[in-house]
């Protein structure tokens, strides 16, 4: 069986290469390869181009590389056309992969879309692209079954990988350290970060015992991330968000998946949302869901505290961080763990047993 994929951005690459192993667990000699990140190929997937290339955020951001991308997504389309798999797997990012499993699709190349934009929340009229473009959705989230259901599209729930993956921290005891996770696009990253270390430091202001540590999710950035930190008193480490995240007390954070990986783990935090000008006017004027990090989507409340844009400044990021320290943090370990149940599904060997089998079909 031969099994085409495809990832373009950090959380694509993780899901995938959970999904990848059990594949390779369930049948030996499938052969899966595409666009992939270094996760995805470390699973067994055959690299043919670079998650990298593509991994950008941001209407402006990915103007400035839309020729690239274009060019890419075009060899991607020919090769797969060429050298037809049983079934094609786009992972998350929608707008790069839904064009290339429309034309997939068209040439009668079997079609699975892994992670449900949230079209639910935003630009429901994506249904009728996601239509043409995806035999079969797999949807990490409960709820979002019944909205595919409306429009009779094959959906199904697999659960979230991460769920499998992380579990909540038991007996925790206070490190006095606040995380900074500023995500893992350079447009993010550059956006967000400086906020949050002038954060940062209204935070140690207000309390001299606490400490400030960054997790970069790789070292492409790292020496910009070192020359904003200068001489401040902030540690650093890559690859280790997990790690850093069951230690800390609380965490700033980029709004995204990460966010999830933090509630997964049991962490309170403070989620930041800071785009370009023109990039959150477009957005915004699109937006039906009335939050914005995945923790208060799930839950359908404001379970932590949301800074979106020109709210997203320190002083607000400083007193939220404060007052969620100072709250009930043993009610917020409850709804994270209620969440964290729900979601924990084997995720990934549910995929890939769905799938492999729809692949037979």
């Amino acid at each position: 069986m031969k099994i085409a994929v495809s990832a373009a951005e950090v959380s694509g690459d993780l899901i995938a290469s959970s999904v990848i192993k059990s594949l390779k667990n369930l049948d030996q000699k499938v052969q899966i390869e595409g666009i992939a990140g270094e996760k995805m190929q470390t699973a067994g997937c055959k690299r043919l181009w670079n998650m990298s290339d593509v991994n950008v955020m941001g209407y402006l951001e990915v103007l400035k590389k839309l020729p690239q991308i274009l060019k890419l997504r075009k060899s991607i389309i020919e090769y797969f056309s060429k050298n037809k798999p049983d079934v094609f797997v786009g992972f998350d990012s929608p707008d790069f992969n839904f064009a290339i499993e429309t034309s997939l699709k068209q040439n009668n190349i079997k079609t699975i879309h892994c992670v449900s934009p949230s079209v639910w929340a935003w630009r429901e009229s994506r249904i009728q692209k996601i239509i043409k473009s995806t035999d079969l959705m797999l949807c990490l989230f409960p709820f979002e079954v019944s909205f595919y259901e409306r429009y009779s599209l094959r959906a199904k729930f697999i659960g979230h990988p991460l769920a499998d993956l992380l579990s909540p921290r038991k007996n925790y005891k206070k490190t006095g350290k606040i995380l900074i996770m500023p995500g893992s696009r350079e447009s993010e990253i550059k956006k967000i970060l400086p906020t949050l270390i002038g954060a940062g430091q209204l935070i140690l202001k207000k309390d001299k015992t606490l400490t400030l540590h960054i997790s970069l999710a790789n070292s492409d950035h790292e020496s910009w991330v070192r020359d904003q930190i200068g001489n401040q008193n902030i540690s650093i480490s890559i690859g280790d968000s997990h790690d850093q995240l069951r230690n800390s007390d609380c965490v700033m954070i980029a709004s995204g998946t990460a966010t999830l990986e933090a509630l997964l783990i049991g962490v309170p935090m403070v989620v930041v949302y800071k785009l370009s000008s023109i990039t959150y006017a477009i957005a915004s004027r699109l937006v039906k869901s009335k939050f914005v990090s995945l923790p208060n989507v799930l839950t359908n409340k404001m379970l932590v505290p949301e800074l979106i844009q020109k709210d997203a400044n320190p002083a607000n990021i400083a007193d939220s961080v404060m007052q969620v320290l100072s709250s009930d943090l043993d009610k917020l370990a409850d709804e994270f763990n209620k969440v964290h149940k729900t979601l924990q599904q084997n995720a990934s060997e549910k995929a890939a047993k769905i799938i492999h089998e729809f692949a037979n079909e």
